[in-house]
């Protein structure tokens, strides 16, 4: 592999406004606003919660940027001017417009760049050009009183998406040189036992039929990926395969810190499995068009279609995010009275009501790893979760919450019935766009 990854450092938002889209992240995700950049050509905001940071940048041609000193609907205040930074090497307009980044173009709002931590950027840098990868940003030192980070960005195989490489272990900072930090002891925050939200879980690509090997390829040979697989009886060749009921999906995952050199720092103790997963989803063309074609047409290209966020209590977190605005899929009624469900969902210590209240799927992890078995007495091998309706203006990007007690996959038997709550409101969505005279009651968490 030609580069090592150490973490999952960040991932950007690109979008048309970035005051809207962070009110929402903090009123309704209950992440906390804690540093900013805001210059005469750039607006870029971090928001946090746990280790999951969001940076929302916002497109350039859309509204002005403000410099009025506070974001409206969020009460952090922000300097008019930004920090003081010196930047080396590559001193085009671009990399002061949108720092760790590439300046946003992209004509609907997206989830563009995932943000790596490397040892060492120049010599991966060299090693990926010489394979023939294309950067958008070669490696730039930034500097500024806590010390200096060097970055590069790489554009990637899928769609718009550009990974950031980068390289803070010369900076003593509390985020990034360039940004103003707005809550100091932003990495010592208290944990917020109502939306216990910790670290980003895993990252789904929305791609085109016939693409993921070639995808997995690219990430295995550069960035040192391997092969998760979701099931057990998973092929190799086909993935997880979900082809009944109208739904034709392909699914493949990834996983990278198992061949990192220097592996990865876990967000917190005793937690086996890696930060971070991607996994890859294309359509089937036997059950006709799907969510995943709809994510095509709307981006208009390959892309991120949703993210995890891994939660210690995905109960009280849908809770807490319903009572603040954010709505969720609902699978049929019918999931929570398949036979045995409801006695495993009593085994895991909740309420069938409650999980059907919140639209939130149960399952027994099938993924087994040797290195992570427990007694079975401990009931800790379930998996819960459950997708919010899309965030953006389009059919594109949404969110998922999921906890683990101690599975390690994506929950087989939830895969369906999360897709399929997805595609009904696709479907009934679209039918009402074509003239029905209502849409279809789909039930959400309000």
């Amino acid at each position: 592999m030609a580069a090592y990854l150490n973490r999952l450092h960040h991932i950007s938002l690109q979008v048309s406004n970035a005051e809207k889209t962070a009110k929402d992240l903090v009123s309704k995700f209950k992440f906390n606003l804690f540093a900013a950049r805001l210059t005469d050509n750039s607006r870029q905001l971090a928001l946090r919660k746990g280790a999951a940071i969001f940076v929302v940048n916002e497109r350039q041609n859309q509204s002005s940027v403000r410099l009025n000193g506070e974001i409206q609907g969020i009460t952090h205040k922000i300097s008019p001017d930004p920090r003081r930074v010196t930047v080396r090497k590559y001193n085009q307009d671009d990399s002061t417009k949108c720092l760790y980044d590439v300046s946003p173009h992209y004509s609907v709002d997206t989830v563009n760049n995932v943000c790596f931590e490397v040892d060492d950027v120049e010599r991966s840098f060299r090693a990926l050009r010489h394979m023939g990868c294309n950067f958008l940003v070669p490696p730039t030192t930034v500097q500024d009183e806590g010390g200096l980070v060097t970055y590069s960005v790489l554009k990637s195989i899928v769609g718009n998406v550009c990974h950031t490489l980068i390289d803070r272990t010369q900076y003593e900072g509390n985020f990034l040189p360039g940004f103003n930090v707005i809550e100091k002891n932003c990495s010592l925050e208290e944990e917020d036992m109502s939306c216990p939200i910790t670290h980003f879980d895993h990252i789904t690509y929305a791609c085109p039929r016939k693409s993921t090997h070639q995808i997995m390829r690219w990430y295995e040979k550069l960035l040192g990926f391997q092969r998760f697989y979701i099931d057990s009886d998973e092929d190799v060749d086909d993935g997880f395969v979900v082809n009944q009921e109208g739904i034709g999906l392909r699914l493949t995952a990834m996983e990278y810190w198992k061949c990192s050199k220097a592996g990865i720092i876990l967000p917190h103790v005793n937690k086996k499995e890696p930060d971070c997963k991607f996994v890859i989803a294309e359509s089937l063309p036997e059950q006709g068009r799907n969510q995943v074609d709809t994510f095509l047409e709307q981006h208009k290209a390959p892309g991120i279609q949703h993210i995890g966020l891994y939660t210690k209590n995905i109960v009280s977190t849908a809770h807490t995010m319903g009572e603040a605005g954010v709505q969720f899929f609902s699978p049929p009624l019918a999931y929570y009275t398949e036979v045995g469900k409801q006695q495993e969902i009593e085994e895991a210590g909740h309420s069938p009501q409650m999980l059907a209240q919140h639209g939130i799927l149960l399952d027994t992890d099938l993924h087994h790893d040797p290195l992570s078995q427990t007694a079975s007495s401990e009931n800790r091998r379930y998996l819960l979760q459950v997708f919010t309706k899309p965030i953006f203006a389009e059919d594109t990007f949404f969110l998922e919450l999921i906890e683990r007690r101690g599975a390690t996959g994506f929950g087989e038997g939830n895969i369906r019935a999360l897709w399929r709550s997805v595609q009904g409101y696709m479907d009934n969505k679209r039918g009402y766009s074509q003239g029905e005279t209502s849409p279809k009651t789909v039930q959400t968490a309000q």
